[in-house]
């Protein structure tokens, strides 16, 4: 859809530094693999913030591939998940017990699809630096360079939503609007202390209503469908050409696409129609690139067979429909029919107010595919909003899972997280403890509100 300014920022640097102990501005690596299409001269200097050797014990565990525990133990140290396990796990000297009876423990919530940062909160002009809306096609910017680390929405996004990590996107105005980032979703003075280390970049890709209606309407190309998919196949003729040839001269735009064509850059595209979805697998199959999320795809449920044997996710609300004609066939039990017919399903917010409410989303979706007949499990559900996104990001290898060895991203929720009357009590990221309902000095605040009506509140 096209990107509203959002309203949602990062907790404060400095004063979440201060309740949180240290800024995680240093040390570290990331970014895509080193090759010429994607070195980048701005790689991560994520360090996690500190954390203690940790035991939850006693809760209902989701561990987000599918798995459910009962009465269960979560250990976690040095920022990774040590071990898993009943009521019986051997609980290590030196760890911090935390009784999490009659509460529930997840992942931490992923959203792959958010413009905070770009979009921030003021919503004004100002601070509307999402879409390059000045050619249709624009694979030479990068969403990064537009994040605004002060951004409000991204405390409330961790406190509200239990939200550990998140993909920036450029808008959706262009046919090709430019890499997106990966976040850790911690308090940082740069976006650079954000960045997760080791995620690959995505091409945000966009088909539709909104190219065409936005160069259409200034009487340039594209203005139709047609047209659309004219400039996406000589934009990626020209990179093959480019891919090719001897690199003498660098191009930004193409540099990013040959990164794409290699395989080392995911596509995350933007598209409602299910005709429209089919035809741009056809195209990706032309010039030998794959999509790895179709992002909104309200009719994906039509075409569910296709994007289950093409191994793509559909990045979906649980009920937005009608708002532009492109969203006009939408129907709530589209996340459900698409599990039913063994496809990728992962729920996105695409809003700084949707991102706080992810778990309360997928269980709309939950709810509505069992008003038809389709019953899916909870501990599926809760892989919408946790390892499907990570893997669809290509970091479900570090993230997404309550697994020995991958990072220690937790949420203890004080009730079903499916429940509209659940919301996080804890939430770790790497092992340290972001925030605490219990503790108001675990409630980060953006540089930003410090001072102003408002400034923290825990809706």
């Amino acid at each position: 859809m096209m990107v509203r300014p959002g309203i949602g920022k990062l907790g404060s640097a400095l004063a979440a530094a201060l309740a949180l102990s240290a800024c995680a501005t240093t040390g570290g690596s990331g970014g895509a693999k080193s090759t010429a299409s994607t070195e980048t001269p701005y790689p991560s200097t994520y360090k996690a913030y500190p954390g203690t050797p940790t035991a939850l014990v006693g809760a209902t565990v989701y561990d987000g591939a599918g798995g459910v525990i009962e009465g269960g133990t979560v250990l976690f140290e040095n920022g990774k998940i040590t071990g898993i396990g009943g009521p019986d796990l051997a609980i290590p000297a030196g760890f911090t017990q935390i009784d999490g009876s009659g509460k529930f423990v997840t992942p931490g919530v992923i959203d792959i699809h958010s413009h905070l940062g770009d979009y921030p909160t003021p919503s004004v002009d100002a601070h509307s630096d999402g879409n390059e809306a000045t050619s249709p096609t624009t694979p030479d910017v990068w969403a990064e360079h537009s994040v605004w680390p002060q951004d409000p929405g991204f405390t409330r996004a961790l406190a509200n939503g239990g939200v550990t990590s998140l993909q920036i996107l450029p808008g959706s105005a262009n046919l090709m609007g430019g890499r997106s980032v990966t976040l850790k979703n911690v308090p940082s003075r740069t976006v650079q202390g954000m960045k997760f280390p080791g995620a690959p970049y995505s091409l945000k890709m966009a088909c539709g209503e909104n190219p065409k209606r936005v160069y259409g309407s200034r009487g340039t190309k594209p203005s139709t469908r047609m047209g659309n998919f004219a400039v996406n196949r000589q934009t990626w003729i020209d990179a093959q050409n480019y891919m090719n040839g001897d690199h003498a001269k660098r191009d930004l735009a193409n540099e990013t696409l040959e990164g794409v064509l290699k395989g080392e850059i995911l596509i995350q595209n933007h598209c409602y129609r299910a005709d429209e979805m089919a035809l741009v697998l056809d195209m990706a199959k032309e010039f030998g690139y794959k999509v790895t999320a179709f992002h909104h795809a309200v009719e994906s449920y039509k075409i569910g067979d296709l994007l289950r044997e093409a191994g793509v996710c559909s990045a979906v609300w649980a009920d937005w429909y009608g708002f532009k004609m492109e969203a006009y066939d939408a129907i709530p039990e589209n996340a459900a029919l698409l599990s039913r017919e063994g496809a990728c399903v992962i729920i996105h917010s695409d809003d700084e107010n949707g991102i706080q409410r992810l778990n309360q989303e997928a269980a709309k979706a939950q709810a509505d595919g069992r008003r038809m007949g389709i019953e899916i499990p909870d501990a599926t559900v809760v892989g919408w909003f946790t390892l499907n996104p990570a893997k669809a990001m290509g970091i479900g290898d570090k993230t997404g899972s309550l697994e020995s060895g991958k990072m220690a991203d937790v949420v203890l929720w004080n009730g079903d997280p499916l429940s509209v009357y659940s919301r996080p009590e804890k939430v770790w990221v790497d092992g340290a403890l972001m925030y605490d309902a219990m503790d108001r000095k675990r409630r980060p605040v953006s540089d930003f509100e410090l001072g102003q009506p408002g400034e923290g509140d825990v809706k």
